[in-house]
């Protein structure tokens, strides 16, 4: 298990680091995913095409389903969301 301060430390770190690409549907995707986001994203989900929402702070990723493709919130091996904390990303932007 996390604790909050890891989370927090590992949110910083994430946003400190992003870097976009745009993808062929307009959407900005990280370029690199960071190491401690991997870690604790559960398997089921395409790491390949995250976002870092501004409006929640939290990690996004395509998914391509059957009949559209959406972004969906990228959760931990528990269920959690992965977020960033707020003042985290204003004091790295």
């Amino acid at each position: 298990m996390i604790s909050r301060n890891c989370f927090v430390a590992l949110a910083f770190c994430a946003v400190a680091a992003c870097e976009t690409v745009p993808g062929a549907d307009g959407q900005r995707y990280l370029r690199e995913v960071p190491e401690g986001v991997r870690s604790i994203a559960a398997p089921f989900q395409d790491l390949e095409k995250v976002v870092l929402l501004e409006d929640d702070n939290c990690y996004w990723y395509s998914h391509a389903g059957p009949v559209e493709t959406t972004l969906l919130p990228l959760r931990t091996k528990n269920g959690r969301p992965i977020c960033a904390a707020a003042a985290d990303t204003a004091a790295a932007g």
